[in-house]
């Protein structure tokens, strides 16, 4: 996965801004590389789970295809675990053309790290930082 560096700092910042709950949301992108995210607000406000407002969903993909850019990954953090995927997160990944980034606020310096899920299995995907 390619990220701008500045989408990479930004959903960090929201992982850290929505403690003690999960952050969420959508990354967008255009010729292969991500160049927009769209925080969502997570409904169960948990710090173990989240569900996102399917308005929300609905108008983050609207504007996504207004601007000729296609959803790439759904991102959440955990709070206070790894930055790999949960029981509940394999269980929940619905798309296996999607990539599911996580954030960990579990260290002093956050983690992010991007999966690849399908039929349950997990494999790990690079993410590339890229200067805006």
């Amino acid at each position: 996965m390619k990220l701008k560096k500045s989408i990479y700092e930004a959903i960090i910042a929201q992982a850290q801004r929505e403690l003690p709950n999960e952050a969420c949301g959508y990354l967008a992108e255009k010729d292969g590389q991500v160049v927009a995210h769209y925080e969502l607000y997570n409904v169960d406000q948990s710090f173990e789970h989240f569900s996102m407002d399917p308005k929300e969903q609905f108008g983050a993909v609207k504007s996504m295809r207004s601007q000729g850019q296609t959803l790439a990954a759904v991102y959440h953090s955990h709070p206070s675990t790894p930055a790999r995927p949960s029981v509940e997160d394999i269980k929940l990944a619905y798309d296996p053309k999607l990539s599911y980034l996580i954030i960990s606020l579990a260290e002093p310096t956050p983690s992010v790290k991007s999966f690849k899920i399908e039929g349950g299995q997990v494999r790990p995907e690079e993410i590339t930082l890229l200067e805006d």
